[in-house]
């Protein structure tokens, strides 16, 4: 392991646990019945852990959109053509995505990463270029990348948060493009979890049962020649994965060193938590899984890393779409922690221990 990935997970510290008692202190004072709020009062204490301090802030929000081609494609995995990976990148940069809608929403800045487009792009001010190569190799032949690569990868994530956190972050969430995606962050699941290919692998952009079958062999042929090691996530992400997964696995560390929480979205960022989680076990209690996809081994990958996601909505778009979702949800959560007023401070009557 190189310099800066060692460095960071070995700063992943333990949550702030005298912080999470003071904020569940106060959510016992709060002017409403005890656990009214349900799983916004867990969410809030989980926030005054990440950032260890006892009234969280959500005020500087953050999607980071990585975007990176896969070589599998060419075993017609999906129904897109590849050039679409880039034309996305484009209408984020131009502010036409679900992403950016709901950025705007939210009030969180959208970060563009080009992690390996097979595309050379056309320099934007707003887009950042960490790009490791041209799309991956494909899996289906060989390892997606070298050994060098996932750690560059990986690194790339931790250098692209820790630039975010440096102008200011409270939360950030994590997104993705890249045609073929889901075939890759099947396989990486099927090897991380031990559940059978064809149980964690899904329509992705909406398969046909023929095409969903072939996709199954395709990630079944990939694990059989590359034979990826679960107790070795950076080879699983070299033999499997893709540069943009890689650099979400990086986003997560390097947020979590820095006690930053993280908010993950869907089936490839879930990839991305598996590998990431792997390096550093400690780094689950700083993940908020925003919801639950559509896509079929999104359920396992959550079940595996113990996170209960926050909404279930069907959604298989990508792109942090969920994350941002899930950022509003967190807000609101250390607003009201914050803003809610006590028993005491409203001068209401507190309950009188009869039932009623």
């Amino acid at each position: 392991m190189s310099t800066l990935l060692r460095s960071t997970v070995e700063s992943i510290k333990p949550l702030d646990e005298e912080a999470m008692a003071q904020a569940r202190a106060r959510q016992d004072q709060l002017t409403k019945p005890p656990g009214s709020l349900g799983r916004l009062e867990e969410l809030s204490i989980k926030l005054a852990g990440i950032q260890g301090r006892a009234l969280p802030e959500v005020k500087d929000k953050a999607v980071v959109v990585m975007a990176g081609d896969h070589g599998v494609v060419a075993e017609k995995v999906g129904n897109w053509p590849q050039e679409v990976t880039a034309q996305m990148v484009y209408n984020f940069l131009e502010g036409g995505a679900g992403i950016n809608v709901l950025g705007r929403q939210v009030g969180a800045r959208i970060v563009v990463v080009d992690m390996g487009v097979a595309a050379e792009l056309k320099p934007d001010p707003q887009l950042l270029s960490k790009k490791v190569g041209l799309g991956t190799r494909n899996m289906a032949l060989g390892p997606a990348m070298t050994a060098e690569q996932a750690v560059m990868a990986v690194e790339s994530g931790i250098e692209v948060v820790n630039a975010e956190i440096d102008k200011g972050l409270d939360i950030v969430g994590t997104g993705d493009m890249g045609i073929g995606n889901t075939t890759a962050s099947s396989a990486i699941c099927a090897v991380m979890t031990g559940r059978p290919v064809a149980e964690v692998t899904g329509r992705g952009a909406g398969l046909s049962d023929e095409r969903l079958a072939h996709k199954v062999k395709v990630i079944e042929r990939a694990l059989e020649i590359n034979h990826p090691d679960p107790g070795q996530p950076l080879e699983v992400l070299a033999k499997v994965g893709g540069f943009e997964i890689g650099g979400l696995a990086g986003v997560m560390l390097g947020a979590a060193a820095r006690r930053i929480p993280v908010v993950i979205d869907g089936f490839i960022s879930g990839a991305a938590a598996l590998i990431a989680t792997a390096l550093a076990p400690g780094l689950k209690d700083y993940l908020i899984a925003a919801h639950l996809s559509a896509e079929a081994g999104h359920r396992v990958l959550l079940k595996h890393l113990g996170l209960r996601p926050l909404l279930e909505l069907e959604m298989r778009l990508g792109e942090g779409t969920g994350a941002a979702l899930g950022i509003f949800l967190a807000e609101s959560a250390a607003r009201i922690l914050a803003e809610m007023a006590t028993f005491a401070e409203a001068g209401v009557s507190e309950k009188d221990g009869a039932d009623g």
